[in-house]
């Protein structure tokens, strides 16, 4: 695969200089070089060559979150629970207060529904993404 770039300054009545450089991939998917491996992408129909390692192959894959059920996004201790098992509760009122790295944040439901469940109590020390209430 050749890359061809027309260089700036020249008039219009001559040839332009051209720059070509190649990249060291050929058809079975190796660049070149034995540690890295390409890959072919195709996005919009657009073919894109890529290197790619192992580490990249064994990514842990994006999920849409579940809007029923509220995680830590942070680590910290939870102060005050704001809600029990069975409330009516609507968009915008207080869950909880969980306090991480010196700030109390105070989080708040983002649907309207039933709280199923709480899955922590005050005092309690909770890791990032740990289930932290679900909703019927």
């Amino acid at each position: 695969m050749a890359v061809t770039k027309k260089s700036a300054g020249t008039s219009p009545g001559t040839k332009a200089a051209t720059k070509t450089s190649s990249t060291n991939m050929d058809n079975n998917g190796d660049c070149g070089d034995k540690k890295a491996r390409c890959k072919t992408l195709i996005i919009d129909g657009d073919k894109y060559r890529t290197r790619y390692n192992t580490k990249f192959e064994k990514r842990k894959t994006w999920e849409s979150p579940n809007p029923k059920k509220i995680t830590s996004i942070i680590p910290g201790t939870i102060v005050k629970v704001y809600t029990k098992v069975g409330q009516e509760v609507k968009k915008g009122d207080p869950i909880l207060l969980l306090e991480a790295m010196k700030m109390k944040n105070k989080i708040l439901f983002n649907i309207d529904g039933k709280v199923k469940s709480i899955k922590v109590k005050e005092g309690e020390r909770v890791a990032k993404d740990h289930l932290m209430l679900e909703m019927a």
